[in-house]
């Protein structure tokens, strides 16, 4: 009998962004994001938990193997965004605007194509310690 099991790595990256809708007014813009519109961006501590479900390897005992894992996040996300300006240094959000949601999906749109399609992936994102998104949702 296959056993099934979720595994969870949590990471942490800084970055600084702007919410900001370019077809919008800056009155418009100014209502809709209020803060987060500031035209110098502000920035947060993000915290990034990782969940792979699967079965368990028998052989291992393993779902996937954390280092490579940790691997991965710390090459294809952490070294992209990692203390940058999300709307001007990543190129997933030069047309995209950078909120927790999207950046949640671009995430999860980095490492899905990274991690064996047998397992399911699922990303949380926290902007703050109250504020978090998960994607996807099922």
């Amino acid at each position: 009998m296959a056993h099934k099991a979720a595994v969870f790595r949590k990471e942490h990256f800084n970055a600084a962004h702007r919410l900001h809708n370019p077809t919008w007014s800056d009155e418009k813009n100014e209502a809709v994001f209020g803060k987060c519109n500031n035209p110098h961006f502000h920035g947060h501590n993000y915290e990034l938990i990782v969940q792979v479900t699967g079965e368990i390897n028998p052989d291992t005992g393993y779902v996937v193997d954390m280092k490579v894992l940790s691997s991965l996040i710390k090459e294809f996300v952490l070294d992209r965004f990692d203390h940058r300006n999300l709307n001007l240094d990543v190129e997933e959000f030069f047309e995209l605007n950078p909120s927790a949601e999207n950046i949640a999906v671009v995430i999860y749109n980095i490492l899905r194509n990274k991690i064996d399609q047998a397992l399911d992936l699922k990303i949380r994102l926290y902007e703050t310690e109250r504020n978090f998104v998960e994607y996807p949702v099922n």
